[in-house]
């Protein structure tokens, strides 16, 4: 069971292994997307159809009828990476073998919807992935693997995804040959470190300047690609959406006088901007009904003096 891009390694590792037989997918229906909102399949559905497999997409997965088609097929384990449904007890119990989740974080800390966002918005040093045995609560499951992850410095939400993708997949798969041979017991989780990653909204991308440096970075790393870091530019029209492509942090004295958010030099090596602690020095940005481009690039075409605020809105 899964829906997003996480899901394909631990999917193709499945479908590879001649030790287990996949007796069906289930994913989310297809859904609008892009400019013209045409209807697209999740990520999962397209790979699951190219190996051949029977693909299952239920409205929701705990209406009875979904429930029975899955009894139909008769699984002695369910494999969940990033679904987005949560589980009713009616599906949990018909397994033998359980429910097995392949989460992107060192459970207990970043249950919820978007651990690998949070991770990088808190400025964690190293994540990780957890196998667990799915319970009626939120991730709450005992811990069957775990493994930890780096973080880099220049690591965002696109490329740490990456990396923990590639983690779970191989963890998986020893988790399952675990549970097969009995010699994996699962792990109640500890009950301090639990700490919650909630969804992301589009709003969440939207800059408060008088936040620290440091701070509005991390939100740059962990909203890359989406919903994006964004601000307004002032211009005679109104205002208009600037992205931030990337950026770096210098901690030195702001000029004197400057309010977060105010433009205070803007030439070939960044756009520099102060915030409530130091600058933040914009290397590349996106206005909107154009192309991202540096620095350099923008100030070629756009006029953006010293003393310009950046603000959050109209």
């Amino acid at each position: 069971m899964g829906t997003a891009d996480f899901g394909a390694s631990c999917l193709e590792a499945l479908a590879g292994a001649r030790e287990h037989q996949l007796v069906g997918v289930v994913t989310q229906p297809d859904r609008p997307a892009g400019r013209r909102q045409a209807l697209t399949p999740p990520p999962i559905k397209t790979l699951a159809l190219k190996h051949g497999l029977s693909v299952f997409q239920p409205e929701r997965i705990r209406r009875p009828e979904a429930v029975e088609q899955l009894r139909t097929l008769a699984p002695e384990l369910i494999v969940v990476v990033a679904y987005g449904q949560i589980l009713p007890k009616d599906v949990l119990s018909l397994p033998r073998l359980g429910c097995v989740n392949v989460h992107a974080s060192l459970l207990p800390r970043w249950r919820g919807a978007s651990p690998i966002q949070a991770a990088l918005l808190a400025g964690d040093e190293f994540t990780g992935v957890t196998t667990m045995l799915i319970d009626e609560g939120l991730d709450s499951g005992p811990m069957l693997l775990r493994e930890r992850v780096e973080i880099d410095p220049d690591d965002n939400a696109a490329s740490l995804h990456d990396k923990l993708a590639a983690v779970g997949s191989p963890l998986l798969m020893k988790t399952l040959a675990g549970l097969a041979d009995g010699t994996l017991q699962p792990t109640p989780q500890p009950s301090e470190g639990v700490v919650c990653a909630p969804k992301i909204k589009k709003e969440d991308g939207l800059v408060d300047w008088t936040q620290p440096a440091p701070q509005i970075r991390n939100r740059l790393r962990a909203f890359t690609p989406w919903p994006g870091l964004f601000t307004f530019l002032p211009m005679e029209a109104g205002p208009r959406v600037l992205k931030i492509g990337s950026a770096a942090v210098e901690m030195k004295t702001t000029m004197q006088g400057a309010a977060a958010g105010t433009v205070t030099a803007a030439d070939k090596n960044g756009i520099v901007i102060a915030t409530g602690e130091g600058v933040l020095v914009v290397r590349e940005l996106q206005i909107e009904g154009s192309r991202r481009m540096s620095a350099e690039e923008f100030l070629r075409g756009h006029r953006l003096a010293v003393g310009v605020k950046l603000s959050r809105g109209a």
